[in-house]
Parts: C-alpha cells; structure tokens; sequence
C-alpha cells in the first residue's frame, strides 16, 4: 500500500490519499473504519452501483445515486444531494461520500463545501481520471449553460481511497480519457517543482503495452506518480492564484470543446487531448519550442491512440474560451509549453488566434 499526504500550508491542513490494490470489500471496511460513528451521505455512480454495490455494503437509505455524464453535475443535482442530506438530517459532525467518476467527486465536494457551511467528506475515485487527477486538491464545482465548472469552490476531502482494481470494468472510452490527463502530466512534470525525479515521459513510452493492458501493478505506478505531481503542485499554490494554473495544460481549448458540442459528444479527456494539441500549435507559432519537441509530443499522444475531433469555427472557439474563468478582460489565458515537460501561463489576444 502507498500513503501519501496533501499538506495544505497556508490553511494548515492536511489529508491522507491511500492507494493499494485490495479487494473493494476491504477498502470499504477502512472507508467506514474512518467515518465511525457518524452518519454518512454516499453520492454514488448509477455504473459503479451496479458493479460494486453489494462489496461496498452501503445501505439504500444512505445512497444517492447519481446518473453517469457530465451533463448530471448540474444545479438541479445539487439541490436533490443537499436535500437528501437535510432528510437524513445530517450535522456539520457528520460526512459526505463521492464514489465515483471526476462528476461525482466534483458535486458532492461542492453539496458538502456548502451544506450547513462545510461538511467532511471523502473522495473514493473509480475512474482513471478521478484517481490521477480531480480526486485531488479539492476543486470542486458544477456546470451551468455559461460554461463547465464556473460555479464552484476550493474545498478539501479529509481523505482519498484510490483502488485500481475498480479500473478493470472501466470501458474503453473512459479509460482513455483519464490518460489523457495522464499525459498531460507528463508535459508539465518539470514545472511541478516535485522534490523527486519521476520521469513521467519515459514512464508512459517504455509502459504503453501494460498500461494499455491495465497491469494493476503498473497502473498503481502510474496512479502514484500522478498523484505526487499533483501534491507538489496543490501543497505550493492550493487556490491556483500562480503555480496551480499549470493543471489547466489543454483545458482552455478543452473545455471550450466540450462546451460546443455540448458536453455530449466528446470526453473531458478526448477534450484536453485536442486542447494540447492546440497549445503546441500555438507555441510553435510564437516560437516558444521547436519542432522536435512538437513532434515528440504528438508521438506520445499516437501511442495512446486518443480519439481525433474536427475543427470547429474559430469565432465560436473564440467566444467560448473568453468565457473561461482565466480569461481576463481582453485575453484568453493559455498555458504553453516552453521547453521539455515544461509550461508558462501566457496571455494571449483573441485577435493572434485568428492567424
């Protein structure tokens, strides 16, 4: 088993991420070992329901179960978890569970940064996404017609359980999508200012094979390094006002995207592929790397056989990114790659994208 911890300095908090391949009947028995006594909310996933209800043991009465899409991290949502929470007439002493995707974890950490003013809770990711990435650092948000995670709060889980063994019924589709936010960690490993030299890059071109093939050994491998990149980030700068930006690699064009096509068509991940692929374009442009490392990239991205997605209208795109919540005034802000595994966060006037 591999225990890690999330330090949160300026608040002086802190909060402990387990990873270990265990069967799902034992890491429930820890999860409520760490609940105890105290009453519980499990926002659960319809899919991982179906799969793991029974080992997870938790009662119906203690469930709400959320339906699977980004299109259900919605205010309506939002209202049916804090009023089943207000049924069972939980305190600010008692806890919030989010089993589940990125979309469970992000609306039960928004329903509990807000019920009654704060109430625990604990992430229990099931997708690779969620286990390498949102489970992470206490982002927690939901959508509205405007745009993706606009309304929302920094708001930390007091623990993370994270088991690969839940990533073997996880299909195809969404397996990829949590790689591509795998591998836009490795684009941005060395900006991560992390104390050890993980390599990341080398990791995910000597692994394709097992990681394709969900080894869980390596998989667990993967999930820690990930993790430990996100730690070093969200320990440093835990409110994104400078370090923390560097995450958003891809996500400017990505969620504007998802936006167009109306979060029905593309995956988060298939998403921020395109918008890394974007911003390598765009640093090339402004003479930010060279080709070989444009090259470089677009290699480690083939490997993992990402989904392609058209070009939309650029006006559109325009339009959408200046609704992103880095946008200021008169700029769209992108992060950019500047040298190997290595970004900057760069303002950039709508009209330069025109060209």
């Amino acid at each position: 088993m591999v225990n890690l911890s999330v330090n949160i300095k300026s608040e002086e908090k802190s909060y402990p991420i387990f990873i270990e391949n265990e069967e799902i009947s034992v890491l429930s028995e820890k999860l409520f070992a760490l609940v105890k006594n105290r009453k519980y909310l499990a926002v659960i996933s319809e899919k991982v329901d179906k799969l793991y209800g029974k080992a997870l043991g938790i009662p119906q009465e203690n469930k709400f179960i959320l339906k699977d899409g980004e299109k259900e991290k919605n205010f309506k949502n939002l209202e049916k978890i804090l009023n089943h929470a207000l049924k069972m007439k939980l305190t600010r002493k008692d806890v919030f569970i989010a089993i589940g995707g990125g979309v469970v974890g992000d609306i039960t950490g928004f329903a509990s940064a807000t019920y009654m003013r704060g109430i625990d809770f604990i992430q229990v990711p099931t997708t690779l996404l969620a286990c390498v990435d949102s489970s992470v650092g206490g982002k927690t948000a939901i959508d509205t017609k405007f745009g993706k995670n606009l309304v929302g709060a920094f708001y930390q889980p007091k623990a993370v359980f994270i088991n690969p063994k839940f990533l073997k019924t996880l299909d195809d589709r969404q397996f990829k999508t949590g790689m591509g936010e795998v591998v836009k960690y490795s684009f941005i490993e060395k900006s991560c200012k992390c104390d050890e030299d993980l390599n990341l890059t080398n990791f995910l071109t000597e692994k394709v094979e097992q990681i394709l093939e969900r080894k869980e050994k390596t998989l667990a491998q993967l999930i820690e390094i990930c993790v430990k990149l996100k730690i070093s980030v969200v320990e440093k700068d835990e409110k994104e006002s400078n370090l923390r930006r560097i995450l958003n690699f891809g996500h400017t064009y990505g969620h504007a995207v998802e936006r167009i096509t109306k979060y029905k068509k593309y995956t988060h991940g298939e998403a921020v592929v395109e918008g890394m692929k974007f911003a390598f374009n765009l640093a090339l442009k402004k003479n930010l790397i060279d080709k070989n490392y444009k090259f470089l990239a677009e290699d480690i991205i083939k490997k993992y056989n990402f989904r392609e997605i058209p070009k939309f209208n650029v006006n559109k795109m325009i339009e959408l990114m200046q609704l992103d919540k880095k946008a200021t005034t008169n700029s769209i802000v992108f992060i950019l790659p500047t040298d190997y595994s290595t970004v900057d966060a760069f303002e950039i006037l709508p009209e330069v994208l025109h060209t």
